[in-house]
């Protein structure tokens, strides 16, 4: 239980003694300060719930005592709304709830600033109003809090320097975390009350040296700092606190070594102190402090050998210091240790055997010493370790894995085992039993030798399975879709022959979402991480159920055809089938697989054609078919128009895409039931009487297009000289389409070049995403935009495949109307309605006048996007999303906007709206909001605002 619980129950206890039965009316003060508060607000249980009757201490959330001296009415003095769904302000009413002592207003979603009458509460001794949207400053209005016990005003949206933390006499809680407050640390916290116990001003931006902690000394028992700017050395007053117990100070830039006085901070208990820049070795001082259960101090430059007093911390239960540059034996007396819970020294420059004496800690739960030079054996009293659930000690040196695996089965509750790159050219044990709960189990890149084991039946909890990078052969075993839990699965770069079993489309977890195990929701509080190749970087997972569901069986000797249902397993993410030698033709049951991210069937003996119904594949990022015997059409729509030529190389009978024109008529399919039948030279041939019958069809095609283009020079752009033609393009007809709403319905493509005379400079008028938009006057006496698409051919093509489906079927008044469009040559053009007084990114940036005179409530209507890519190319030119992460990351969100919109009032709306932005541009598409999602956050955003 934390402090502040123990206030709330402290509270309740002691006015609960003296309270009495509220029979009386409250006071009509109180009352009617009440009737206020809910009057302000917009949503919340409570406006419904609280009536009119004057029994205001029946109401929900309310609490009275009498008001003494003779009083007929009772006094509120408890007002507890949290979690509430209140929307609104807070009202200055609350100030005339003069003997209130606890209000809690916290987890709702109340906006605007503090009411200044707040300073009226002399009574108050809790306050909570935590995990809001307020804004402002809280100097002013808290000075005059003089009983105050505890303050906490987390988790909102208060920007701004802290001017003023004093004030607070009996403060014991000082805790503003989780808010915007800026500037350097103030040391006045603890100059304005002696009885100050907690400090939190984590997850703000507080900047400079932490200083001033000396009057501190006596009674602070927590301060946490975490995940702001602070830097410098630890001063020597933090090491003076004798009654400080927690200490967190994670994700800042604190630099230098820690200090031997370390050891004079006796009731230390928690230190918390990862992802800064510490560095030294830690100083060997621990033997004095006896009551320390947390030291987590990864991610610095610490070095050295482990401080041998560690071992008489009796109490300690976590030690983390993975990710540092720690190195000697790891010869800590780990008997001394009994209530250990979780070691963590993975990423350092440990070597020598694992400690003997870690088996007496059996409360140990998770173990990671992954990524060091550590040698030997698992020892057998390993076996010991009864409460076990998570171990790493890949990447190290570790041999007999028979003997490992026979001695981590005795650990019953192990659910996460990762042995990756270790027993090095070793055999994989052929019995075994136990591992009952085991769900992850990574023993990859291992060199191993055998086949998969059936011992791994027995594992019927298994989920993430990973067996890659070994020499394994034979074929892989039915049962494997029998494993009701698993989807992850990764037998890649072994020698498995035969075909992949029809079992393997059965796999419950990634038929149904209802099937997917939940076991692993939780984190493990240790990083996996996975590398698909020898030179990429780890992909890094902080818990298991953030693995991708996906089925790799790459680079083995498998044969046979796809199993049409394979189209079964909707949940899959990623199918890696590549470089084996698989036959038949690809299922088109594939493309039900709505779900599918990453399709890799290159390399293979396939042959027939690419199915058309692949363009359903929305989510598909990665596709290839290289290197196989397919022919025909390569499907158009979807996602097919961004995926490069390698995605297609090495299959002759491919057309159409990126690839090759299609109207030359289907060549016969190759059925390479083996490769074999065909010789060299018959591959040879084949190659030649294509080519020659490609070069005889361009011919003619080239002349028939030479006597075409004579007598209309204006069909050949300025720019096409510059821009290499696709032959699928350059060669192919003009084409122009007219809707029926257009008012040019008998235009033609001269009219088009005509009118904008020959796309002239002097006839544009805008710049889009992908290309310009030119001023088009008809011969008819109307006038149209013209926007003529550039850039990659493929990008290019599903903008305007993109465009011509959305816009031929919305119609909204606040929408341009698209008229038509046209394919010439090399030119993708679209043709619009023409909105006489400019658009939208005229009237924000390009107006002669002066800036934009659109307010502030105007431009959160439109969402006004800065121009989504800027018109310049170039090595040092970036995108807007790129942009605007970077300008995030660096804490220069002020640089987004428009500085005429700009304003510290309205600095956290800005924010707001900017948050929902970076959520419609997530690069996961899955994470991105719906538009519903959108508008509900914008209308938020919007409440309260139209003053501004």
């Amino acid at each position: 239980m934390t402090f502040l619980n123990w206030v709330f129950l402290a509270f309740f206890v002691c006015s609960s003694l003296g309270l009495e039965i509220p029979s009386q009316t409250c006071h009509p003060n109180d009352l009617l300060a009440l009737q206020e508060l809910a009057g302000n607000l917009t949503y919340g249980s409570i406006i419904s719930a609280w009536s009119n009757e004057s029994i205001c201490c029946k109401w929900d959330g309310v609490a009275c005592e009498n008001g003494g001296n003779g009083s007929v009415a009772n006094r509120v003095t408890m007002l507890n709304l949290s979690k509430k769904g209140l929307k609104g302000v807070i009202s200055n009413s609350l100030g005339r709830l003069d003997w209130l002592k606890v209000l809690d207003l916290s987890h709702n979603r109340l906006e605007g600033g503090l009411p200044t009458d707040l300073s009226n509460l002399q009574r108050l001794e809790v306050l909570d109003l935590s995990h809001n949207l307020l804004v402002g400053l809280v100097s002013g209005v808290l000075v005059g809090l003089k009983s105050i016990q505890s303050l906490n005003i987390s988790s909102n949206s208060f920007n701004g320097d802290l001017l003023n933390i004093g004030g607070f006499p009996n403060a014991v809680v000082f805790n503003i975390s989780n808010n915007s407050f800026s500037g350097e640390f103030n040391s006045q916290i603890c100059s304005s009350s002696m009885r100050i116990r907690i400090i939190d001003l984590s997850m703000n931006h507080f900047t400079g040296a932490l200083e001033g902690l000396d009057n501190c000394s006596i009674s602070l028992q927590q301060l946490h700092l975490d995940y702001n700017s602070l830097s410098g050395h630890i001063p020597d007053s933090l090491y003076s606190m004798s009654s400080l117990e927690q200490v967190s100070l994670s994700s800042n830039n604190f630099s230098g070594q820690l200090s031997m006085k370390l050891s004079n901070i006796s009731s230390l208990k928690t230190l918390v102190i990862n992802g800064n820049r510490f560095s030294g070795p830690l100083p060997n001082v621990f033997g004095n402090l006896t009551h320390l259960e947390q030291l987590v101090a990864h991610s610095n430059s610490f070095l050295g050998p482990l401080p041998s007093t560690l071992a008489l911390c009796a109490n300690l239960r976590v030690l983390d210091l993975r990710n540092n540059t720690l190195s000697g034996f790891i010869n800590l007396d780990f008997t001394q240790l009994p209530f250990l819970c979780t070691l963590d020294l993975a990423s350092n420059h440990f070597s020598g055997p694992l400690p003997y004496s870690l088996s007496s800690c059996q409360k140990l739960k998770k173990l990671s010493l992954a990524k060091n030079g550590l040698t030997g054996q698992i020892p057998e009293n390993y076996a010991n370790l009864r409460s076990l659930s998570f171990l790493s000690l890949s990447n190290n040196s570790f041999m007999n894995l028979s003997r490992a695996l026979d001695v981590l089965q005795q650990c019953r509750n192990l659910t996460t085992l990762i042995l990756t790159k270790n027993f090095h050219g070793e055999e994989i044990p052929k019995s075994l039993s136990g591992f009952e709960s085991l769900m992850i189990f990574a023993l990859g890149n291992c060199g191993l030798y055998g086949q998969i084991p059936v011992w791994l039946t027995y594992c019927s909890k298994l989920e993430v399975l990973d067996l890659s990078w070994n020499h394994l052969d034979g074929s892989i075993p039915d049962w494997i879709g029998q494993m009701e839990s698993l989807f992850y699965l990764d037998f890649s770069n072994n020698s498995l022959v035969g075909e992949i079993p029809k079992s393997l489309t059965e796999l419950k977890s990634l038929i149904s979402i209802n099937n997917s195990s939940s076991n692993l929701n939780t984190t493990t509080g240790i990083p996996l991480f996975v590398k698909r190749n020898q030179s990429s970087t780890g992909l890094q997972y902080n818990q298991a159920s953030s693995f991708p569901p996906s089925i790799y069986l790459s680079s083995n000797k498998l044969n046979g055809s796809i199993w049409p249902g394979i189209g079964q397993l909707k949940q899959l993410h990623i199918l890696d089938l590549s470089k084996n030698n698989i036959t038949g033709t690809i299922p088109s049951s594939i493309s039900d697989m709505g779900n599918l991210e990453v399709l890799d069937l290159s390399c293979n003996d396939l042959y027939g054609v690419i199915p058309s119904s692949f363009n359903k594949l929305t989510f598909l990022s990665q596709f290839s078919v290289a290197n196989n015997h397919l022919q025909g059409a390569i499907p158009t729509g979807g996602q097919f128009l961004s995926f490069p030529n390698s995605s297609f190389e090495g299959n002759p009978g491919l057309c159409g895409g990126v690839v090759s024109p299609c109207n030359m008529g289907l060549q016969p399919a190759i059925q390479p039931g083996s490769n074999s039948k065909f010789g060299r030279s018959s591959i040879v041939g084949i190659t030649i009487s294509i080519g020659v019958g490609i070069a005889v069809l361009l011919a003619i095609v080239l002349v028939r297009m030479s006597r075409r283009d004579v007598g209309d020079p204006r069909e050949g752009f300025d720019e096409d000289i510059s821009r290499p033609h696709r032959l699928s393009e350059a060669f192919g007809p003009s084409k122009l389409v007219l809707f029926q709403n257009s008012d040019c319905k008998d235009l033609t493509v001269a009219d088009l070049l005509n009118s904008t005379n020959n796309f002239s400079q002097a006839n544009i008028i805008g710049c889009g995403g992908f290309g310009l938009v030119y001023k088009a006057d008809l011969s008819n006496g109307m006038k149209a935009a013209i926007k003529r698409l550039s850039g990659d051919c493929g990008q290019m093509e599903r903008e305007f495949q993109a465009e011509v489906e959305a816009l031929s079927r919305a119609q909204h008044k606040n929408l341009v109307s698209l008229q038509g469009y046209c394919r010439h040559g090399n030119d993708r053009l679209l043709i619009y309605a023409y909105m006489e007084n400019g658009s939208l990114d005229y009237w924000l940036h390009e107006r002669v006048d002066g800036s934009s005179v659109l307010r502030w409530d105007t431009r959160l209507k439109i969402a006004q996007g800065r121009r989504p890519v800027e018109v310049c190319k170039g090595r040092n030119c970036r995108d807007l999303v790129s942009w605007v992460f970077q300008m995030k990351s660096e804490k220069r969100e002020e640089e987004i906007f428009d500085s005429s919109i700009w304003d510290k009032k309205r600095e956290k709306k800005l924010l707001e709206v900017l948050g929902v932005a970076c959520n419609c541009i997530d690069q996961d598409p899955r994470r991105r909001p719906s538009i519903d999602q959108v508008v509900s956050w914008l209308d938020l955003v919007g409440i309260g605002d139209s003053r501004q």
